[in-house]
């Protein structure tokens, strides 16, 4: 089981301010997932190939196309405007 001092220092390294309640509720919660990890490692992998991404895509980027935005068209529609900006009456 994690303990209660490895448990304070991850909380104190995320800035977490815990009480004993949720000190003990996450020692009881990390170590079920820390068994999890040692039991995922027991797992026979040796025919599986080993992958960074489980996807084969490449390129999958678009291609850059320019478009008039909806600020060029709010400057067009605009009665009174100076360079790229709206020109309005003083609130004050």
């Amino acid at each position: 089981m994690i303990s209660k001092k490895e448990v304070e220092y991850i909380a104190n390294l995320s800035r977490l301010g815990l009480t004993e309640k949720e000190i003990k509720k996450f020692q009881k919660e990390l170590s079920v997932i820390l068994d999890y990890i040692e039991k995922l490692k027991e797992a026979n992998t040796k025919n599986i190939i080993p992958t960074s991404h489980p996807f084969l895509n490449e390129n999958i980027f678009r291609e850059d196309k320019v478009k008039r935005n909806a600020s060029e068209k709010l400057l067009e529609l605009a009665p009174e405007k100076k360079k790229r900006h709206i020109k309005v009456e003083s609130i004050f």
